[in-house]
């Protein structure tokens, strides 16, 4: 692992604020991993709030739900911010269709619910692991094999993101309510609560309560499930296990965060904060955002600009995606919109390697990227999947500490496509 700038200090002390409602909507039917839901409206439908509006049958998927009340105008292709294009659930935002707020029912027998009962409304409501993976997270708790410990995972060590810090921050007692549902669920008593030493306050906030807090040296990619079992268990997931191979489970803060929202407030994911910002944005901001808002909407609610950004990114800076429009929308999985200047976007010179092994060093999966590397370029795939392709969690800390240049993870990514097909 190694250290960044963290780059945090521009927002980190800007509470939650809520975007005002989009206009239109584009809900794609994949944000999440496994199957794409399919849509169970049409064109010219009304929708409400918090409606079911793509499902399909399938073992591992998550449904979709309705971000504003409205009338569906169309089903069509949409770029997408992580897949590039996808199918999208289009509605245009009409008051004559329902209300824009949810007028929220707490369950009044929380304590009488089961397990399974806690699981059916958590799938139900379409929660997907918010951290950026977008696994399932009713999945999560079916767990295969008996799992004895739960990792909260505050992380959040992707430079210049603050969403889940503000979340901690504002909304602690309300994680720590989704952390007892997690439990009741897991049916385990040991739990620890994971967060960097760059937070203190948050820190501050946990300790108020009783459960373990692991203060963490800040460091990248500690975020990682098996990075941050690794620093919180000295346990090692082995390569092609699962962290449940080692009885372990790690949800996000944000995920815990939206199961509290479903159990206690009835409420389906069609929400979540996002950050925007950067050095070029004039106020960046924590946005509390609907799901399906366009990124140009953020990005002009945390305008003016300094200068037109040379790359918008969705997440960080490491693992982030480039977008090629600002038509993308947010998804469930979008953590942060991130826009570099000319200066910060500049792609460097890119070098022979010189063998000097930084990247086989720093490498948190224990890989091989150099060799990788060069049997992509060659495009001898097998060889690339016999050094261990398959297991790179695409954190791009090989092309950070290459001396070279390097696009190390720009080839790893080609070859583990490459492999799938």
């Amino acid at each position: 692992m190694v250290r960044l700038e963290d780059n945090k200090f521009y927002t980190e002390a800007k509470p939650l604020e809520a975007l005002p409602l989009p206009a239109k909507v584009y809900i794609p039917l994949s944000q999440h991993l496994g199957k794409p839901c399919l849509s169970l409206v049409k064109a010219g439908d009304s929708v409400s709030l918090g409606q079911k509006i793509g499902s399909v049958e399938a073992h591992v998927y998550s449904p979709v739900h309705a971000s504003v009340s409205g009338r569906v105008k169309a089903i069509v292709d949409w770029p997408h911010p992580v897949l590039g294009r996808a199918k999208a659930v289009v509605i245009e935002a009409d008051d004559s269709c329902g209300p824009q707020k949810m007028d929220y029912l707490p369950r009044e027998d929380i304590g009488e619910l089961t397990a399974e009962n806690i699981k059916n409304i958590i799938f139900d409501s379409g929660i997907v692991g918010m951290g950026g993976a977008s696994f399932p997270a009713h999945i999560k708790l079916n767990p295969p094999k008996q799992v004895e410990v739960l990792i909260i995972n505050g992380a959040e060590c992707e430079p210049y993101l603050t969403a889940d810090y503000r979340l901690m921050l504002e909304k602690t007692q309300e994680i720590i309510k989704g952390i007892e549902l997690v439990v009741k669920c897991l049916g385990i008593k040991k739990v620890f609560i994971a967060i960097e030493d760059n937070k203190p306050e948050a820190i501050k906030a946990f300790r108020c309560f009783n459960y373990n807090i692991c203060v963490l040296s800040s460091a990248y990619p500690q975020g990682g499930e098996k990075q941050l079992i690794k620093s919180v268990l000295n346990k090692e997931v082995p390569r092609g296990k699962l962290p449940f191979d080692l009885g372990v489970v790690v949800h996000n803060v944000a995920t815990v965060f939206a199961i509290y929202q479903s159990v206690y407030l009835n409420k389906p994911l069609f929400e979540r904060v996002v950050t925007v910002t950067g050095s070029i944005l004039e106020k960046p901001k924590n946005l509390l955002v609907r799901i399906g808002t366009p990124i140009k909407e953020l990005i002009a609610f945390c305008s003016p600009l300094k200068e037109e950004p040379a790359k918008i990114i969705n997440g960080g800076p490491m693992m982030g995606i480039a977008q090629y429009s600002t038509d993308a929308p947010v998804i469930k999985s979008t953590n942060g919109i991130l826009l570099l200047s000319k200066k910060e976007a500049a792609p460097l010179p890119e070098e022979y390697c010189i063998r000097c092994g930084a990247c086989v060093r720093e490498c948190p999966a224990g890989l091989l990227p150099c060799m990788i590397n060069l049997a992509s370029e060659r495009s001898i795939w097998q060889e690339a999947i016999s050094y261990g392709a398959l297991d790179c969690i695409e954190c791009g800390v090989c092309s950070y500490v290459c001396p070279a240049n390097r696009r190390l993870v720009q080839s790893i990514k080609r070859a583990k496509l490459e492999a799938v097909r």
